[in-house]
């Protein structure tokens, strides 16, 4: 059996490049310094850039931050946390501080969103091949054996202790990039850097506005094209996180393409009418969260999710190659690509 795996790194890149450490002279003539930092971790490659006098310190601190949360988030290394929940035979575990609040809050958005997003879905990813590259459309029966563990409601915790049903696993591939960068922007406030921007493999989020005191400009991919850019975002103070379908999937015998956010309800890479969602609001986990639920609720079901989070604006792209949006970020908008493009009506 032979398949072909296509993987693309960024869904988003910014429209700015810099590097290293220097001063500039923004528009009202003052001296600011920049700083940038690329760091591979989680599995994707990230850069950093922070504005200001202490922008090379915090970045120290974010790039030793991001390292020690891939090692305590990991559900693939052996010596990280989540491993160690994961192999815990039904037994109590205790948590570190980042594991027990990035677990509770997502364990929130899984019940808000209805069950779209589960972090106990992990084991039928991996019967897919999603975490090892041995791709393969299983069985339909090992599929609903495997479902039988499925369920964030498994997942029991009290404080910083977690206990998982027998044969239950988890894993925070869908919130970690997210929840992440919101501890990197606290860090640089801590600072007192007040103008910074962060891609975290496609994940964008942004401090303040850019020095000059104008927006960020952030361009979100064109999931049919992802080597051209579909839309360009004008924010500040916000975070843009995409997923899609053109992310990590592979091609079966069939002819058929299969992604890797896998929806919980039938097991299946999520088919549901979408093929990107992009999410733009305040805090990196839930956009990362909600982007990944939305795109596996689809055309039907994804209403009902952006009714109940109406501080938070959506791109999504359907099938059919069209572009709707919430009427919070059209003027933030500008479509740069062929495909027609609308507000979305909630009902």
């Amino acid at each position: 059996m032979s398949y072909k795996i296509i993987e693309i790194a960024a869904l988003i890149c910014i429209l700015l490049a810099l590097g290293g450490c220097k001063s500039e002279t923004d528009t009202i003539q003052e001296k600011t310094v920049s700083c940038t930092r690329d760091v591979f971790a989680m599995d994707t490659y990230m850069d950093m850039t922070a504005y200001g006098e202490n922008a090379e310190k915090s970045l120290d601190d974010a790039e030793n931050r991001i390292l020690q949360l891939e090692s305590e988030l990991s559900a693939t290394s052996e010596t990280s946390e989540i491993w160690k929940i994961d192999h815990s035979n039904g037994n109590n575990v205790k948590m570190s501080d980042d594991t027990a609040e990035v677990i509770d809050q997502t364990l929130k958005m899984c019940e808000k969103t209805y069950g779209c997003l589960d972090i106990t879905v992990y084991p039928v990813l991996k019967e897919w091949g999603f975490t090892t590259g041995d791709y393969k459309i299983p069985d339909k029966t090992k599929i609903n054996k495997l479902l039988n563990n499925v369920g964030y409601s498994k997942v029991k915790t009290d404080s910083n202790n977690i206990q998982l049903a027998n044969d239950v696993q988890i894993d925070l591939g869908a919130v970690a990039k997210g929840y992440t960068g919101d501890k990197i922007l606290d860090i640089m406030r801590s600072y007192e850097v007040e103008s910074a921007i962060v891609n975290l493999g496609g994940n964008v989020q942004t401090l303040g506005k850019k020095p000059d005191g104008s927006d960020w400009k952030v361009a979100v991919r064109d999931p049919f094209h992802p080597e051209t850019d579909m839309c360009v975002l004008e924010i500040a103070d916000k975070a843009v996180i995409t997923s899609g379908n053109y992310e990590r999937f592979f091609i079966g015998e069939d002819g058929r393409r299969y992604c890797h956010i896998i929806d919980p309800f039938d097991g299946y890479p999520a088919d549901n009418g979408y093929v990107s969602v992009t999410v733009i609001g305040s805090s990196g986990i839930i956009c990362d969260a909600l982007s990944t639920a939305v795109f596996v609720a689809g055309l039907d079901k994804a209403s009902k999710i952006m009714k109940d989070f109406t501080d938070y604006d959506f791109i999504v792209v359907s099938e059919d190659e069209k572009i709707y949006y919430t009427d919070g970020i059209s003027e933030h908008l500008k479509n740069v690509s062929s495909m027609p493009a609308e507000v979305i009506q909630i009902d």
